[in-house]
């Protein structure tokens, strides 16, 4: 079956991204689209000359009109915070470009299924919506999907045992007021208390885990310099599920209509997203600890969209 998967921004994330559909059995072509066309060009030309090694497939550089008919777009582009810039200067600037990049996209590719991975990429993914014109059905912010990738390589660390055998997640904004929800973790179908309990395992320190999942991505930017490849890892896997025969469910950035009494807000719970793009939530039952938390973060994220200017 062929697959096209267009990755918008040529820079750590965007290029990794594309270098790592490249090994895999994906996509059947990729586009590579930045606004520093010398750039896209060196690395697709860095990428596809190591295709040598598996089945024929195509990755070039282009333009909008080149994402015509992709079965996926992934949105990459943005800046980081410079020293100084506060986190809502930073937002600005990343809707500002975001602004410039989806009618042009959207036009381009209007029944691609859409990646938002630019951040914050909670607020990204509520412009993209806003300002597109793309069903929202056919766009998912990457949202959480990498903290609970963090969280579940935590847990197994801690016990010692394999990362697939661990279910739990994190909900809320891919950011500081993103929370675990741990009435919800299991390991292999046993919750994790009672797991503790049967295993006679050493107890988790939550806290100490929630703040491991917290700061794992500046501890690897002060490292160095970026995050990029276990980002990388959970996009893929996105888009796998994304031109799978079934549908999954994964914590990823949605918007909400209602379920958990959230209204108007992208954010991270458990949705189901398959070939037809986004079908709907899964809604577990929170704790009231953890329905206060969720609604924490989304007021948090409509306080930042209340300040920003977005639109098109």
């Amino acid at each position: 079956m062929k697959s096209k998967i267009t990755v918008i921004g040529a820079g750590s994330v965007g290029a990794t991204i594309a270098y790592t559909l490249s090994n895999e059995d994906i996509a059947t072509e990729i586009v590579l689209i930045d606004i520093n066309k010398q750039k896209a060009e060196g690395e697709v030309m860095d990428i596809i000359q190591g295709t040598c090694f598996r089945d024929p497939i195509s990755i070039k550089s282009g333009d909008y009109e080149d994402a015509k008919d992709s079965n996926i777009v992934i949105i990459t582009s943005g800046v980081a915070r410079k020293p100084g810039q506060s986190r809502l200067e930073l937002t600005q600037t990343n809707v500002d470009i975001i602004k410039s990049i989806a009618p042009n996209i959207a036009k381009a590719a209007p029944n691609a299924l859409y990646i938002i991975v630019s951040n914050p990429v909670d607020i990204i993914t509520y412009v993209f919506m806003k300002i597109s014109g793309i069903p929202e059905n056919q766009i998912i912010g990457s949202g959480t999907a990498l903290d609970t990738a963090r969280l579940r390589f935590g847990l197994a660390s801690h016990f010692n045992i394999a990362q697939k055998n661990i279910h739990a997640y994190v909900f809320g904004e891919h950011g500081d007021s993103s929370f675990i929800p741990w009435s919800c973790a299991e390991v292999s179908g046993a919750k994790l208390d009672d797991y503790v309990e049967l295993m006679h395992a050493l107890p988790v320190d939550k806290d100490a885990m929630a703040e491991y999942v917290h700061k794992s991505g500046g501890e690897i930017i002060k490292n160095k310099g970026a995050t990029f490849y276990a980002v990388t890892v959970s996009v893929c896997r996105l888009c796998s599920m994304l031109l799978s025969a079934y549908n999954s469910i994964v914590t990823v950035s949605t918007m909400m209509h209602g379920e958990y009494g959230l209204e108007d807000v992208c954010i991270s719970t458990l949705a189901i997203v398959g070939p037809n793009g986004v079908q709907g939530k899964l809604p577990v039952k929170l704790t009231e600890d953890e329905m206060q938390k969720l609604h924490a973060s989304a007021d948090k994220l409509k306080e930042t969209i209340g300040q920003i200017y977005f639109e098109a």
